[in-house]
């Protein structure tokens, strides 16, 4: 569940299609996010899962689209 929203996310805000983002997709190499896109990002996750805006050591622990999703899936179930 989280994954199919965090893609419909992603997708919209680095303007690519859905079905390639993966858990294995990377924000750098493969959306070519830099940091203002991931301050972006982290505003987006706010609205849409309602997690506090991620801090500078929680992004810089998130590489992959999967590391994404287990981190909100940590923040959510706790």
């Amino acid at each position: 569940m989280i994954f199919k929203q965090l893609k419909n996310l992603l997708a919209e805000q680095f303007g690519v299609d859905a079905d390639t983002i993966s858990m294995e997709t990377t924000f750098e190499d493969d959306l070519g996010a830099d940091s203002l896109d991931l301050v972006d990002m982290s505003m987006a996750l706010e609205e849409t899962f309602g997690v506090e805006e991620l801090t500078e050591e929680d992004i810089a622990g998130i590489t992959t689209v999967g590391d994404l999703v287990h981190f909100l899936q940590g923040r959510l179930d706790g």
